[in-house]
């Protein structure tokens, strides 16, 4: 029994392994450029051996998206745990902690832009995945805004769309590049003004 679950430990460090060689692949040289034999070499094993734990290259791309998407997640869900923060200093913190994530992913991974079209176009279900996790922790501030009395907002859900929908212009890597880091954190604090100024309760 234990050396069953052994092995499962070490099938699951393979597997990450993969992704971090695959990741380092598609962010450097594109999606496109990648090829399975490539990661393979990367991860020292053979071709044949890879197809063992992944189908193919989108099959790759998909987990790496998703190991990508969870990460984020977790940082911003620790903003919207932190008990010393009040709801206002949440909200502008989740939406500059989203313009940084997308900031140092360009800026470390240049060709993560061609990764992120891959996945829109192939794998629109884990798209819709990541917006619907976004809007649901952005819905978790907005109720605690309720609570509390500083927000009166009857449809959560629909209001964390239409937040979430404001900062487009901070998720999209290739964006990045127009403009310096100190630039893009004064309009994120900009737009977490002005619709900070729109939700409060009159």
């Amino acid at each position: 029994m234990e050396i069953k679950h052994t092995q499962k430990l070490d099938e699951e460090e393979i597997r990450q392994q993969i992704l971090d060689a695959a990741l380092a692949r598609f962010t450097n040289y594109g999606f496109g450029k990648t090829t399975m034999a490539e990661i393979a070499s990367d991860t020292s094993m053979s071709a044949a051996n890879l197809y063992r734990y992944f189908e193919n290259k989108h099959d790759i791309a998909s987990a790496c998206a998703q190991r990508c998407m969870g990460q984020q997640s977790d940082l911003l869900r620790n903003i919207i745990r932190n008990k010393e923060l009040g709801v206002t200093e949440k909200f502008e913190a989740f939406i500059i902690e989203i313009l940084r994530y997308t900031y140092d992913t360009y800026k470390n991974q240049p060709k993560i832009s061609d990764l992120v079209e891959t996945i829109v176009t192939e794998r629109p279900d884990i798209v819709h995945y990541k917006l619907n996790t976004m809007h649901t922790l952005i819905a978790e501030i907005l109720l605690e805004g309720n609570n509390q009395g500083e927000f009166d907002i009857d449809d959560v859900m629909t209001m964390a769309q239409t937040v979430y929908a404001a900062t487009k212009v901070f998720q999209v890597p290739i964006f990045m590049g127009l403009h310096e880091y100190s630039h893009f954190e004064q309009l994120a604090r900009n737009v977490s003004k002005l619709l900070l100024n729109g939700l409060k309760k009159r």
